[in-house]
């Protein structure tokens, strides 16, 4: 009865939603070729040197780009100086093999590109980028750790050569605990005409974090902080957002977009930290009022650093996916995020912090590379397999 009543409100939500916010995976106005994918298991794509600190690597991301070529980059812990950068890796072969194309360097600040890449591609023209351009945002911290600063650089080329574009927002000291002032996390994508990055923000005095967004018609200039989940007791740190959207498919006409994050403080049923949460919005751009939900399946409940994308197979409605740093299993759901309908799947992948899925050309298959563990020794890998069957 519950899932009835879920979907009937998810329908009557959806009557409302205008443009689409872009998702992982395929992009609408972007035409990708068609490849034939095969399974890839724990494909290494970087060991690092014996002289890097740990844990050596983090945080991956991925995208795919119009000709099928894959991107990858993580957060890498090389010796310094010189200062840290994002390597970029690529694939020409759906995740088999990949070999080192470029590095995005600090060009503005001096401290380095240190935390938290996020890599986009364009489906769309934003004031003078182009659609098909490649944006990575990050956070250039100096080697103290005393300040933090998300940065956005773009790529015309394939992601062979990178320009500093613009920077979103400026912080404190990085640390995470309540008191200091970063700011962390950033996460892109296009809604309507306009770029928007989503973000994890220390520096409101009234939270002690909390996640906002910044919307921009040119990817230069940036619009007022908007908060997209800020509660009233300070302690809470939600964080880490990450935004999905369906197609409308199942009898909805307009999409529906899904934010998960990491509740800091919240209510954790299985007594782990940071259990994942998420709620489901009419507008990719009003989080703030949607009601939320923890994520679990049966009594199995995901927690920390999360990831949503969605892909159009798996039924009527599509398919939501969720990774998390404390399972190597996929939670799915095809009911349009109805809180009683998700599933756990395996994955040949290992659980890793920030663990990212990007769902390929064909939406039957997903890549995941994985670059470990918080306190882990850790190397880059991928694998490449079909999105579970219901």
């Amino acid at each position: 009865m519950l899932g009835q009543k879920f979907i009937a409100t998810i329908v009557a939500l959806a009557i409302s939603i205008s443009p689409a916010l872009s998702a992982p995976g395929v992009e609408p106005g972007i035409k990708q070729r068609a490849l034939t994918y095969a399974p890839v298991t724990t494909k290494r794509i970087f060991t690092p040197p014996s002289d890097y600190r740990k844990p050596k690597t983090l945080y991956s991301r991925t995208v795919q780009l119009e000709d099928g070529t894959l991107l990858a980059t993580w957060e890498n812990y090389s010796p310094e100086p010189p200062s840290v950068y994002f390597p970029i890796y690529r694939s020409t072969d759906g995740g088999s093999t990949w070999s080192e194309y470029s590095k995005v360097t600090d060009k503005v600040n001096g401290w380095g590109l240190r935390y938290q890449p996020d890599l986009f591609v364009l489906p769309k023209a934003v004031g003078k980028l182009a659609i098909g351009t490649i944006l990575l945002a990050g956070n250039s911290i100096p080697e103290d750790l005393s300040k933090t600063k998300i940065d956005i650089y773009a790529s015309t080329d394939g992601g062979l050569t990178w320009d500093f574009l613009s920077s979103v927002a400026e912080g404190g000291k990085a640390e995470p605990v309540n008191g200091p002032t970063p700011v962390w996390e950033p996460y892109l994508r296009v809604y309507g005409d306009d770029l928007v990055v989503y973000y994890s923000d220390q520096s409101d005095p009234a939270h002690g974090q909390k996640l906002c967004h910044k919307i921009s018609s040119d990817g230069v200039v940036w619009g007022p902080v908007v908060n997209d989940i800020a509660y009233s007791d300070y302690a809470r740190r939600p964080g880490m957002a990450t935004v999905a959207s369906s197609s409308g498919a199942g009898g909805v006409s307009k999409r529906l977009y899904i934010m998960t994050y990491e509740n800091g403080g919240g209510n954790s049923p299985s007594g782990k930290d940071f259990p994942v949460y998420y709620r489901i919005s009419a507008s990719p751009l009003n989080f703030a009022e949607a009601p939320e939900h923890i994520l679990k399946a049966g009594e199995d409940y995901l927690a920390s650093s999360p990831t949503i994308t969605w892909s159009s197979a798996g039924g009527e409605n599509g398919t939501f996916i969720v990774s998390a740093n404390s399972h190597k299993e996929i939670f799915v759901n095809t009911k349009l995020g109805d809180p009683l309908e998700w599933v756990k799947y395996d994955t040949p992948q290992s659980a890793s912090y920030s663990r990212q899925v990007n769902v390929l050309s064909d939406p039957e298959w997903l890549l995941i590379v994985s670059a470990g563990p918080l306190a882990g020794d850790n190397y880059v890998s991928n694998s490449v397999f079909k999105l579970p069957k219901s």
